[in-house]
């Protein structure tokens, strides 16, 4: 009888989810999807000394400002954002990821990627999509652990911060998300 109960209710977070999930992450205009992810980039690294070094030093920044994430046992994430050459938006993206497991709740976040090496950039655009976890060697900077950072410690490919998390969702990951450049 449990198991029954338990099943409809995951049937209807499911459908619940695949309707309501789709009017959650409604697509921005070119515009202002540069805007938002210049806002978010300059806040991230007024805020962070960390983020304010390596943005001098990256060879280019990939920002997703605004990622909705939901889940009830089946879960899913979806974002788009800009990348960032010189001052210049050279390219858009999208970021999603499906999961399974223990989770329940709704979450809004953004992060952001630096690219620090020529060779971490060019492996964005090789496949069919840059699968973060599989490829170049990807830190995610905790906010306090970044001030043990310095510019002779950080040598990896791509740094990544998870920045204005809001919501109801236990622990945030861009571990499995798949990064896919989008035509805006």
């Amino acid at each position: 009888m449990l198991f029954s109960s338990l099943q409809r209710l995951v049937g209807l977070v499911l459908a619940i989810f695949v309707f309501g999930f789709s009017n959650l992450v409604q697509a921005e205009s070119r515009a202002a999807l540069e805007q938002s992810s210049q806002a978010a980039l300059h806040s991230l690294i007024a805020k962070d000394a960390v983020a304010r070094e390596l943005s001098q030093r990256a060879t280019a920044v990939l920002v997703f400002p605004d990622v909705k994430k939901a889940g009830l046992i089946v879960g899913g994430q979806f974002g788009e954002g800009v990348l960032w050459r010189a001052g210049k938006a050279v390219g858009y993206y999208n970021t999603g990821g499906a999961s399974y497991g223990f989770q329940a709740g709704v979450q809004e976040y953004g992060y952001a990627m630096f690219f620090m090496k020529e060779s971490a950039l060019k492996a964005l655009d090789v496949t069919q999509g840059f699968e973060v976890g599989v490829g170049p060697s990807i830190v995610v900077i905790d906010q306090g652990k970044g001030v043990s950072h310095t510019t002779t410690t950080m040598q990896e490919d791509v740094y990544a911060f998870v920045f204005d998390q809001k919501g109801l969702m236990a622990g945030i990951g861009i571990q499995g998300n798949k990064i896919t450049k989008i035509n805006k």
